[in-house]
């Protein structure tokens, strides 16, 4: 669906159902570079729990019109403003990437609205290579190519996926080449440069997900046991093996784990 926010046209993937204020409802924000689509298998899923399904495209991205926001918390608070439109008073939060610091920064500050906060592939801080952000600056297709190579593990890189007729580097490639551009840029400098203190985090109280994978270059798994330490009433998950790009590569075992948090 499509709605007007801001003087700006956004795209809001919704499982094909308009939200219903009176559902609850599950909220799905995006990593840098790319759009609601790595979201399809877990919206439809929560769609068919009757659960509303919001995964928007972010400013800039995806479908959605107007400039990339500069700032993890310009992007909290433009979430916040959307959800308002909406009419949907709270909801289970998940971010992949970038997209789970936008859901940290959403929790500390919005935290009566957060029923379950799930962080996939989170680092806090999250510092990008000078490399990545420089190439990503000159609009490089060499800043795709960091990226989409550092985010997958080295089965990931040669295929193999669970899920037939997916192939998992070419499709990470291709969200990254939709992106507009400084797109990407702006993004990967939204997440270099923010930082949240420790006593922000000890604030949250709600129940939460944290997934690493041992085989994330871009967010090594440490980083999310770091996090976790930090955030009580939280279950981390490791999986083994597993890149950043753990909705492609472990679609199953990433699918699992959110039912459990949000339907079991």
């Amino acid at each position: 669906m499509h709605t007007e926010l801001e003087g700006h046209r956004v795209f809001v993937g919704t499982a094909s159902r308009p939200p219903d204020p009176t559902k609850k409802s599950v909220v799905f924000i995006h990593g840098a570079g790319m759009d609601h689509s790595i979201w399809v298998m877990p919206a439809r899923h929560f769609a068919r729990h009757e659960c509303n399904v919001v995964a928007p495209d972010l400013p800039g991205h995806g479908r959605s019109n107007g400039p990339s926001l500069d700032g993890i918390a310009d992007m909290a608070t433009w979430l916040t403003r959307l959800l308002d439109q909406l009419q949907i008073e709270s909801a289970a939060i998940i971010g992949h990437s970038m997209g789970s610091l936008i859901a940290l920064s959403f929790a500390v500050t919005q935290p009566a609205r957060v029923t379950h906060l799930a962080l996939l592939g989170p680092s806090e801080p999250m510092p990008v290579a000078d490399q990545l952000l420089d190439a990503a600056k000159e609009n490089s297709h060499d800043a795709i190519d960091m990226a989409n190579t550092w985010s997958h593990s080295p089965r990931g890189r040669l295929g193999a996926n669970p899920n037939p007729g997916l192939w998992m580097y070419a499709g990470g490639e291709r969200l990254l080449e939709r992106a507009g551009d400084r797109v990407f840029y702006n993004d990967l400098r939204a997440c270099n440069g923010f930082q949240m203190a420790d006593e922000q985090l000890t604030e949250i109280r709600c129940p939460t997900l944290i997934i690493s994978g041992t085989g994330d270059l871009m967010t090594p798994a440490r980083r999310g046991a770091e996090l976790a330490s930090h955030i009580s009433n939280t279950t981390l998950l490791t999986l083994r093996g597993c890149g950043h790009a753990m909705l492609s590569e472990r679609p199953n075992e990433v699918l699992d784990a959110l039912h459990q948090l949000l339907v079991d």
